[in-house]
């Protein structure tokens, strides 16, 4: 098994087309069309991970489709189950895998985090991370803020998409009424608004390593 590969890395492998870095994991979205197929999808790709050993793939089974998550190091088992998907004659499409993140700029950290890990029921990861144990809701996470900064909204939402979607994701938001913050950072994330002024950002792998 590779081990410590990064997200350009993993994208210049061979087999992988079919998947997309976002943070922390890839994803791939295999759609069906309907629930038999995707069942039939879903039994192989727990064939493969089973042979792989495999126990840290998330697996979201819908009517329309499979979104599939693995960590980067898992390029041979990415291969298999794309392999696996053309078998069933299940063409991929890596526009349609995004990852979301809530994001509370904070002042005391360590004094807040308790109370959203309580209330939401989430694990924690590090000091400023928190995460749901059934990986069905968004990851939270906390942004240190030197002063406090009045009139500008606390929470805001990140979302990982595609580095080859980012553009048009962020010309999407700016013709549908948003308008650009600032692109210092991009492609590494893009900082948009609402025309109430409250903040998104979009952001990519790229940059990150």
């Amino acid at each position: 098994m590779t081990v410590g590969i990064t997200a350009g890395q993993f994208h210049a492998a061979d087999g992988v087309e079919d998947w997309r870095c976002l943070y922390h994991v890839v994803s791939a979205h295999f759609p069906t069309g309907s629930l038999a197929r995707g069942i039939a999808l879903v039994d192989e790709i727990g064939r493969l991970a089973d042979e792989a050993q495999q126990q840290h793939l998330i697996i979201d089974l819908r009517a329309t489709g499979v979104t599939v998550s693995l960590s980067l190091r898992d390029i041979p088992l990415a291969r298999r189950i794309s392999a696996a998907a053309k078998e069933l004659d299940i063409p991929a499409d890596p526009t349609a895998v995004q990852l979301i993140n809530l994001t509370l700029d904070a002042l005391a950290g360590a004094d807040v985090l308790p109370f959203w890990r309580a209330l939401l029921g989430y694990g924690q990861v590090g000091d400023d991370y928190l995460f749901d144990p059934s990986r069905r809701g968004p990851g939270f996470g906390l942004q240190p803020m030197d002063g406090a900064r009045p009139q500008r909204n606390r929470l805001h939402v990140d979302v990982a998409v595609p580095h080859d979607q980012a553009e048009a994701r962020v010309a999407a938001a700016l013709a549908a009424g948003g308008h650009l913050v600032s692109d210092a950072h991009a492609p590494k994330w893009w900082v948009l608004a609402d025309a109430e002024g409250n903040e998104a950002c979009v952001a990519t792998w790229v940059g990150r390593e």
